[in-house]
C-alpha cells in the first residue's frame, strides 16, 4: 500500500508528510487525518482487486487529510501519534471504543465523522486527477463507486457500519465520476497481478479473522463454548495473530477462571507488545487474583499505549487502597473523562473522596427570610450522594471591607439525599427586609456521607 500511495503523494498538490498504513480490521473502511496519515483496514483490502482501484481509494482520502474536510479546527499535530491509530483498530469494537481517553477520543470522534456532500466531491475530483498523475487509470474510480452504489442496496452490514457510514455511495457520485474521467481520459496502469500477488497471503488469512469476529460476537451473547471453538480455527488459520490469543483471555475471564486468562493474555502480549489491550485485561485478571501490585504496571503500561478509563481507574483503587488520596483523586478523575459505566464509577468514587474535604464544592448554602423576619439556612446538596452531619454557620459580612463581623454557632442538618436540599432555622436571628440578608452567607465546614456513618 505504501507503493502506491507514495506515487499519488508525490503528485498531489499539497505537500505533507504521507503515511499510509494497514489496521488489524475486518469493517471495510479507509479514513485520513490532518497532516498526511492515511488509514486503510484489512477489511476494505479484501474487496479491492486492483492497485488502480486502491489508488482510488487512497487518492480520495489523500485530498481529505489535504484538505483538512471534517477537522477545520484541530490541530494537526494531535494526531500523528500512534494512540490515534489504534482508536482505528478498535472502531469495531464496542467494549473498549467508549473507554479511549485524551487524544485517541478526539481521533475516533474524527475518523467517525461524516463527509458532507461537498467534501466527498472534491475528494473524488482531486483523487482521480491524482490517479492519472500516478499512472493508475481512474477508470477504476468509476467502477469501484459502481461496485458501492449497489452493495450499498444489498444493505451489506459491513460497508453500512465501516465505509458507507463516512463515505455514503450515490448514483451522482457515480455520475460526476463518469464527467471526471471523460476530461481527465482513461487508460493507465490496473496493476491486477501485483495486487493479488502482495494482497495474496492477507486474503488467505481472511477466513480466520472471519472466525475471530464471530468468536467475539458470539461471547458478547454468552455463548463461551462456541467462542472458544470459533477461537481455535482463527488460530488454526493464522496461528501468529495475538488477537486470537486475546479472545481466548477473554472467553477464560468470563468464566471466572483469572488464571488460564493470564496465560492467554500474556501470549498475546508476547506476540504484539505494543498493543494496549491484552494489558490491561492482564491488569484485570490479576486483580480479579488479588495481585493488585503485580496488576498496577500492566494498567501503566496500557494507559502508556493508549489511555484508556479501564486503566485510570483500577490506579486509582490501588491508590486508594495504599493510602495515596492525591494519586486516587487524578485517576478517577481521567477515568471520569469516559462517557462510559466505569466513567460513572470514576465519578462517583472521586466524589467520595472529595466531597468530605471540600464540601463547598458540592454543597451550596444560601440564607432565606420568611414572611416573619426568621432566617434560615438553605443547604443544596448537587452531588449523586446523599450526605449526612453537614455542619454549617450563618456569617454576616461587613459590605463595604467583604470582611466577617459575626457569626452564628454551629449547626447541623441531619442528612440531605443526594440532588436535593434541606434548611434550618437560624435560631435569635431575625430581620426586617431583604436587603439586610444581603449582609449574611451560609458557610458549610463540614459534612460526612450518609453511608460512611451509617457503617460506624
Amino acid at each position: 500500500m505504501q507503493s502506491v500511495g507514495n506515487k499519488l503523494a508525490a503528485v498531489s498538490d499539497r505537500k505533507l508528510p504521507y503515511e499510509f498504513v494497514v489496521l488489524n480490521n475486518s469493517v471495510p473502511n479507509a479514513w485520513a487525518m490532518p497532516g498526511g496519515k492515511i488509514a486503510v483496514n484489512r477489511g476494505l483490502l479484501y474487496e479491492l482487486d486492483s492497485e488502480a482501484e486502491l489508488a482510488a481509494v487512497l487518492g480520495h482520502e489523500i485530498v481529505h487529510a489535504a484538505a483538512r474536510h471534517g477537522a477545520k479546527s484541530m490541530e494537526r499535530g494531535v494526531f500523528l501519534q500512534g494512540a490515534a491509530l489504534a482508536v482505528g483498530v478498535l472502531a469495531a469494537d464496542t467494549h473498549y471504543s467508549n473507554l479511549i481517553l485524551g487524544s485517541g477520543k478526539v481521533g475516533m470522534q474524527l475518523i467517525s465523522t461524516k463527509y458532507g456532500r461537498d467534501a466527498e466531491s472534491e475528494a473524488d475530483l482531486y483523487g482521480m486527477h491524482y490517479m492519472k498523475l500516478a499512472g493508475y487509470d481512474p477508470s477504476a474510480a468509476v467502477t469501484l463507486q459502481e461496485t458501492f452504489v449497489r452493495l450499498s442496496k444489498d444493505r451489506n452490514s459491513s460497508f453500512l457500519e465501516g465505509l458507507f457510514a463516512s463515505h455514503p455511495p450515490s448514483v451522482e457520485r457515480v455520475n460526476a465520476n463518469k464527467v471526471t474521467l471523460a476530461q481527465v481520459g482513461a487508460g493507465g496502469e490496473w496493476g491486477r497481478e501485483i495486487y493479488a500477488q502482495k494482497v495474496g497471503k492477507l486474503k488467505a488469512t481472511q477466513t480466520a479473522y472471519k472466525a475471530y469476529d464471530d468468536g467475539v460476537k458470539v461471547l458478547a451473547k454468552g455463548n463461551a463454548k462456541q467462542a472458544i471453538k470459533l477461537a481455535k480455527q482463527a488460530i488454526a488459520g493464522e496461528p501468529r495473530e495475538a488477537r486470537f490469543q486475546e479472545l481466548l483471555g477473554d472467553i477464560a475471564l468470563s468464566q471466572k477462571n483469572p488464571t488460564e486468562a493470564l496465560g492467554f493474555y500474556k501470549k498475546a502480549i508476547q506476540m504484539q507488545p505494543d498493543y494496549f489491550k491484552p494489558q490491561v485485561q492482564c491488569g484485570v485478571a490479576l486483580v480479579d487474583l488479588g495481585r493488585k501490585s503485580e496488576a498496577e504496571a500492566y494498567f501503566k503500561r496500557g494507559n502508556a499505549l493508549l489511555p484508556n478509563a479501564q486503566s485510570y481507574y483500577y490506579l486509582g483503587e490501588i491508590a486508594e487502597e495504599r493510602g495515596d488520596l492525591t494519586g486516587a483523586l487524578q485517576s478517577y478523575q481521567a477515568a471520569a473523562d469516559s462517557d462510559s459505566v466505569i466513567g460513572k464509577a470514576s465519578v462517583e468514587r472521586y466524589v467520595r473522596l472529595d466531597l468530605p474535604n471540600n464540601p463547598e464544592r458540592y454543597l451550596r448554602g444560601m440564607p432565606r427570610l420568611d414572611v416573619n423576619g426568621n432566617v434560615y439556612a438553605i443547604v443544596e446538596n448537587t452531588s449523586a450522594l446523599a450526605v449526612s452531619r453537614v455542619q454549617l454557620r450563618i456569617v454576616r459580612y461587613d459590605q463595604r471591607s467583604r470582611q466577617p463581623i459575626e457569626q452564628s454557632r454551629p449547626m447541623f442538618i441531619a442528612s440531605i439525599a443526594a440532588n436535593s436540599q434541606a434548611q434550618i432555622q437560624v435560631v435569635g436571628l431575625r430581620l426586617n427586609t431583604e436587603a439586610e440578608l444581603q449582609s449574611y452567607r451560609v458557610v458549610i465546614e463540614g459534612v460526612e456521607l450518609a453511608d460512611a456513618q451509617s457503617t460506624r
